[in-house]
């Protein structure tokens, strides 16, 4: 069942991106196009509801920052969340990241949580504690992928996982301590207030398919890049982003810009954490494996780094790998002669140790170099780290969400 599903998402994404040829599919994009009309009134009406106050907006009192996205995944999000929560914690803000947890298993009981008082914290007011901030209290599967990466990377800086991230944000301001919240792929999540909209753009797919959901991977219309406050511009190669530049001009013309890219630092081993220097990939006989959205740009990386990608092995987005899955990967790789595998770091979270270890498996370590603006970041930074005059965080939200 596990694997007629898995199929059946890959072959939805085929079909979103083209690449799904025939009738059947044919026929699947015309009804996706009827169903992304449909899908377009409702975002905008919903927009609408938020604005006029039908729709009730939580402020909680301290600084929100949304970082997010209009595309479906493959923006390179959760380099810039590392990065921010890292900027933040250093100038000497307590940061907590709220996410939703996508894809994450439930909790069979709440955790426990004693308070200040010595009461404990009530089941329906509890969300999952993924860290700390100090220790990390939950792995991959009951977290999710992202937050549990955060969570392992970001030493005194909580992560808090929960479907409704006002209760996670209480939580974490009233219990952990924060006086900075960070909504993980907040840009759609209106019943929190943002002071802040960080909202990401892929240099090389700036708009996706350039069609809203089903039939694309836009959640919202272009136009609605009017609620940002900054732009990143991400997954930058050093090429002119001038056109793509005026074209983000057109629906915001306000809004500072600045462009990145998200590269390599080192290979790390999965299993023993060892490292090596992105040189260790010059030469040598490679097997991509990964569940990503966009697995091409992950593939066209190690390429890049000099390696000979000769088995590629695609999952669907945030798949759960069995051992099975990587026994017969592992088994492929003994009968090509590969000399290691590569995953993303993201997809190593999930990764069972095989049956026989005959290949060793490595994840590519990514961080975020700004290119340009990085002014504007300093600047975004000095921002954050100031006190808000009174009011503003209620003034900006109460206008952030034009239709």
């Amino acid at each position: 069942m596990k694997e007629w599903f898995a199929e059946l998402e890959s072959w939805g994404a085929d079909v979103i991106f083209g690449r799904a040829r025939g009738f059947r599919a044919t026929m699947m994009r015309m009804l996706m196009s009827l169903l992304s009309v449909i899908f377009r009134v409702l975002v905008q009406t919903r927009l609408m509801l938020f604005r006029t106050g039908w729709k009730p907006q939580h402020h909680l009192g301290t600084k929100v920052i949304s970082i997010g996205n209009l595309t479906m995944g493959g923006t390179g999000k959760t380099p810039v969340v590392e990065l921010l929560a890292k900027s933040l914690r250093d100038r000497g803000r307590t940061v907590a990241i709220l996410s939703r947890g996508y894809k994450s298993k439930k909790l069979a009981k709440a955790q426990k949580w004693q308070r200040s008082d010595g009461k404990l914290v009530p089941a329906d007011k509890m969300p999952k504690v993924v860290s700390t901030g100090s220790a990390l209290l939950l792995d991959s599967r009951y977290a999710g992928d992202e937050p549990f990466m955060l969570a392992k990377n970001l030493d005194g800086v909580s992560v808090v996982v929960d479907k409704d991230r006002v209760k996670g944000g209480r939580f974490a301001i009233n219990e952990l301590g924060a006086d900075t919240l960070l909504l993980d792929d907040g840009m759609q999540y209106l019943g929190l207030a943002h002071g802040i909209d960080i909202v990401l753009v892929d240099a090389r797919s700036p708009f996706g398919t350039e069609a809203l959901l089903p039939r694309g991977t836009l959640r919202e219309p272009p136009k609605n890049l009017r609620r940002a406050s900054y732009i990143f511009i991400t997954k930058c190669d050093g090429s002119d982003n001038s056109a793509l530049i005026s074209r983000i001009r057109r629906y915001n013309k306000t809004a500072e810009i600045m462009e990145c890219d998200h590269g390599p630092i080192h290979l790390e081993n999965v299993f023993t954490r060892e490292r090596k220097p992105l040189e260790f990939l010059q030469g040598k006989w490679t097997a991509a494996v990964s569940a990503i959205a966009v697995p091409e740009n992950f593939e066209r990386s190690l390429k890049k780094l000099g390696a000979r990608v000769e088995v590629r092995r695609h999952f669907p987005d945030h798949y759960r790998f069995s051992r099975k899955d990587i026994d017969q990967v592992m088994q492929r790789c003994v009968e090509r002669d590969m000399e290691l595998i590569v995953t993303t770091e993201k997809d190593a979270v999930r990764f069972p140790r095989p049956s026989e270890l005959n290949v060793p498996i490595y994840f590519l370590r990514i961080e975020v170099d700004i290119l340009k603006g990085a002014d504007v970041w300093d600047r975004m930074i000095d921002r954050l780290c100031t006190p808000y005059p009174p009011q503003e965080h209620v003034l900006r939200t109460r206008h952030a969400y034009r239709a």
